[in-house]
């Protein structure tokens, strides 16, 4: 073989050996980097889903632990480490449960609607001194857009703002719309509501449809303080399209603060029969049968903290009071009903659904309600609002009617189908 002939031969060899080299070593990298991902996914894991005393199998999929109430993850906080749990809260707008009173909207159930309940109840209950948490599977965090964010709600201007449904407001914010009713201007230490509990379709897997209660205080801006609660459907979060439970926190405008559930620090849980996050059941349906849940969020005069009850029954938990800084005094905004993320995939409005997805108008049994709507004042007493205004971005897509009487007290019907011949 000659000189120019071996130089090419070396050439050759030596480029095929770096080529092999190199993507050996991409290999190494890229298996290297998901050995890394794995690692860290079981590690977020390891947080969130706490040693179980007991672990239900729920009928829609979902795993509830019952974890023992000292271990829970509000503890994970740096100023909970020593923390006494509050087991009761000192006082309650209609009286604590012990003293024998319950409300008056469960006196008065004589409406045509039902009291609901959740699924996971049908395969077995949590023993006492244990809270139940829907357990966190690997397929849930992959779903969010990176790791950190999951549980989060990562576009900060969810809130509804009134005032840009006045003349000149902005209309659609940030892809979320909303069907409310809502009061401001005096302190208000909680409120109220009995909620229609239905099952939107939603047309998106990064869209959600929610029905809540919103308690803010401090500017629309980077320090807003806000605890919600009520229920939602969001493939995103929970993998279906089951309606849920659900609550909410922040107090930096869901800049870094906050979760939904018990995804993070935060909302202590002193119950062990209703799991934050798990599907409610049965539903409302369409002619049928109607079903809501009653939500009553309040603070706590003496320790300062904000307190949650599900139904006439269960008293939740509470957010410590030092974890917001406007809500450590008082709400300045109450804000009740429905709100959707609206992608407009192709350029069109979504077809997500919000409450049953027809308009107020349609009345009873075929559109979605909020009634006995109420807010506590600071002598800790539950009374009917003032002033209760209305605001939706585009009354086309989803609306909002108020009304009032005897049996449901202040009352709206809401909500509506998204797109449609009047919503483009």
């Amino acid at each position: 073989m000659d000189n120019v002939k071996m130089k090419t031969f070396c050439l050759s060899l030596l480029f095929m050996v770096l080529l092999f080299c190199d993507t050996d070593a991409a290999e190494v990298k890229q298996g290297m980097s998901l050995s890394s991902q794995k690692f860290e996914i079981q590690k977020h894991l390891n947080r969130l889903n706490k040693p179980a005393v007991k672990s239900i199998k729920s009928p829609d999929g979902d795993t509830i632990d019952c974890v023992h109430i000292s271990h829970q993850p509000a503890f994970d906080h740096p100023l909970l480490k020593n923390h006494t749990v509050q087991m009761m809260p000192n006082y309650h707008p209609e009286g604590l449960f012990r003293d024998g009173k319950m409300s008056t909207a469960a006196k008065n159930k004589n409406d045509g609607s039902k009291s609901i309940n959740q699924l996971w109840h049908l395969n077995g209950k949590c023993p006492e001194g244990t809270i139940p948490i829907r357990r966190t599977k690997k397929d849930d965090i992959l779903r969010a857009s990176n790791m950190k964010s999951y549980g989060k709600k990562t576009n900060f201007s969810t809130i509804p703002k009134p005032e840009s449904g006045r003349p000149g407001g902005v209309g659609n914010q940030n892809g979320h719309q909303h069907a409310i009713a809502y009061v401001e201007g005096d302190k208000y230490y909680g409120a109220k509501a009995t909620i229609n509990v239905w099952e939107p379709k939603i047309q998106q897997p990064n869209e959600f449809s929610l029905s809540q209660i919103w308690l803010l205080a401090g500017s629309f801006d980077s320090d807003l303080n806000s605890i919600e609660a009520g229920w939602q459907v969001s493939p995103d979060l929970y993998g279906d399209n089951n309606a849920r439970l659900f609550t909410y926190w922040t107090s930096d405008a869901y800049q870094a603060t906050g979760c939904y559930n018990l995804l993070c620090s935060g909302f202590i849980q002193i119950n062990n029969e209703i799991a934050m996050g798990a599907t409610i059941s049965p539903l409302s349906s369409f002619h049928g049968s109607q079903y809501d849940i009653s939500i009553l969020v309040w603070k706590d005069p003496k320790e300062g903290n904000w307190w949650m009850q599900f139904g006439n029954d269960y008293v939740l938990g509470y957010w410590p009071g030092f974890l917001f800084s406007y809500l450590t005094d008082s709400a300045s905004m109450i804000e009740w009903g429905g709100e959707v993320v609206n992608s407009e995939s192709d350029g069109l409005h979504t077809t997500t659904q919000m409450g049953s997805g027809h308009f107020p108008d349609e009345g009873f049994g075929k559109s979605s309600y909020f009634r006995n709507i109420q807010v506590v004042d600071e002598s800790n007493n539950l009374r009917a609002p003032q002033d209760l205004g209305t605001y939706t971005e585009d009354n086309n897509c989803y609306d909002v009617q108020l009304g009032k009487n005897n049996d449901w007290g202040n009352y709206f019907y809401y909500g509506g189908p998204g797109r449609n011949a009047n919503c483009p």
